[in-house]
């Protein structure tokens, strides 16, 4: 019994010894991953780029003041410049018109394009309606309040539409008796025929034309050899196709064209060229048997 007492003590024993031991965790602790540290920066503040004046540009501000008042810098001008001058080349070909007159009444008509006119009608030049017009047209304040002016779909139409006005008009006839390349006489003839009632419209077009060497597309079309009036004005080299005889006809370097004599009428021109009247017509988009000295009609 004793012997029992003393083996039931000693177990006790062992019991209280073993649950004394303290605890080990057995749960496996992850391997953290260690991020690369990224340099934090701080973004530049953002600057507005300005604009830096190309030293041989001077990029001047004007008011034009015509149909509307636009305000224009030059270099507005010469992107006009530049987006018209061709149909300009054609026209003087075509109607004998001046391009630097051509080009310079655009400028100072519409703004160089800026202007309410030009944005609102493709008017590029302020013809009015008059009362052959029979296309689509816009009111606008002029000489007197809410006057009718021509409107036309795109502007190249309202290129063709200045020379066809000026062809078209007995007013206008004197202009075609001045020297193809003389922009001094047809910018003084303009006013003189009525086209405008400004009295300073001349030299406003020949300011234009000297500022911008305008000359230089006349130049084009007649072989002459240009020589630059505004030295920082950009120009086109003008190759001579003839020779520099103001009085040149331009179907003797160009056999599509021919340019109408004294005594010309479109029907002894489709005589001579084997054409029909309304051919002739076709070809040059006349609308009447108009024609004037030195235009130059399409013959073939």
């Amino acid at each position: 019994m004793i012997k029992k007492i003393v083996l039931l003590l000693v177990i006790l024993a062992l019991a209280s010894c073993s649950s004394s031991k303290p605890a080990i965790a057995t749960t496996k602790k992850a391997a953290a991953v260690q991020k690369p540290r990224v340099a934090a920066t701080k973004k530049p503040a953002y600057s507005k780029p300005t604009a830096k004046n190309h030293p041989s540009t001077n990029n001047t501000t004007e008011v034009i003041q015509s149909t509307s008042k636009t305000v224009v810098t030059s270099d507005l001008i010469n992107n006009y410049i530049l987006q018209y001058q061709e149909i300009a080349v054609g026209n003087m070909k075509t109607y004998g018109i001046p391009a630097s007159i051509i080009l310079a009444q655009g400028i100072l008509e519409s703004g160089a394009g800026r202007g309410d006119l030009a944005v609102e009608a493709n008017n590029h030049f302020g013809i009015k309606c008059h009362k052959d017009w029979l296309g689509e047209s816009v009111r606008h304040d002029d000489d007197s309040a809410q006057e009718c002016f021509r409107k036309y779909p795109q502007a190249s139409e309202s290129y063709r539409d200045h020379a066809l006005f000026l062809v078209g008009k007995n007013r206008y006839a004197v202009l075609f008796t001045y020297e193809k390349d003389d922009y001094k006489a047809w910018a003084k003839g303009l006013r003189a025929c009525g086209y405008a009632t400004d009295p300073n419209y001349p030299d406003k077009l020949i300011s234009y034309i000297e500022r911008y060497n305008l000359h230089q597309y006349d130049c084009q079309v007649t072989g002459k050899t240009y020589v630059a009036i505004n030295k920082t004005a950009p120009t086109r080299s003008s190759t001579s196709v003839a020779n520099s005889d103001p009085k040149i006809n331009m179907n003797s370097y160009d056999p599509n064209l021919y340019e109408v004599q004294k005594g010309d009428t479109l029907y002894s021109i489709s005589k001579k060229f084997n054409l029909l009247v309304d051919d002739l017509k076709q070809k040059n988009n006349l609308t009447d048997n108009a024609i004037s000295i030195g235009q130059r009609l399409r013959v073939k």
